[in-house]
């Protein structure tokens, strides 16, 4: 069965960096595009960014453009979020998602 196991998430300062990491398995991984999802705290799901499956073409949404990097290893079966210049409004539960199947979730907080 389909399984996304994130980590990586924390508390940090604004200004900050973290490193979010998705491994996956169940499926082929390589042949697939990848996107991470986030949920603020009382506000909906909103996408973060996209990968294709070679992992050449990428998508952000605009909050995140420039500070957010998206990439995968496909010989790890595994997809990273890498947040940088991160900000208050960054603070959500993130999502590694494949099709309609998304991983548990991984807190990421910005506080000073």
């Amino acid at each position: 069965q389909v399984q996304l196991v994130e980590s990586g998430g924390g508390l940090v300062q604004p200004g900050g960096s973290l490193r979010l990491s998705c491994v996956a398995s169940g499926f082929t991984f390589s042949n697939y595009g990848m996107s991470w999802y986030r949920q603020p705290p009382g506000k909906e799901r909103e996408l973060v960014a996209i990968i294709g499956s070679a992992g050449t073409t990428t998508h952000y949404t605009d909050s995140v453009k420039g500070r957010f990097t998206i990439s995968r290893d496909n010989s790890r079966n595994t997809v990273f979020l890498q947040m940088n210049s991160l900000q208050p409004e960054d603070t959500a539960v993130y999502y590694c998602v494949y099709r309609n199947y998304w991983g548990q979730g991984t807190q990421v907080t910005v506080s000073s």
